[in-house]
């Protein structure tokens, strides 16, 4: 199960990365079909590093780890309680619980 969860995190990790290179190259292909630089197109991803700090541009989005770190504490802040998450933790744990009793009995 850990090898399948790890093959399915590894190709989804993939698929993603792929996505975003793919946006990459239609930019640029872009770029060469226009035949001159337009300032208002901008890449999909960009990364700058200055002074060992690091800012992030996706979609023309900036990101940056001071946002991320704000979100954070917020969301600390906030601390609600999800019901609905609470339960679907609960009835996983239960059936997988439940899944491993059952294929040790198969397999005794």
């Amino acid at each position: 199960m850990k090898m399948f969860m790890f093959k399915s995190l590894c190709l989804a990790a993939l698929m993603l990365i792929s996505v975003l290179v793919g946006m990459q190259l239609a930019n640029n292909g872009i770029h060469k079909m226009k035949g001159y630089d337009d300032p208002n197109l901008q890449k999909a991803v960009n990364i700058n590093e200055t002074n060992n700090d690091l800012q992030a541009t996706f979609l023309g989005n900036d990101i940056s780890s001071h946002d991320l770190e704000a979100k954070r504490k917020k969301l600390e802040e906030i601390s609600a309680y999800n019901f609905f998450s609470s339960m679907g933790k609960k009835m996983s744990e239960g059936i997988s619980g439940a899944s491993e009793k059952l294929v040790q009995l198969i397999t005794e």
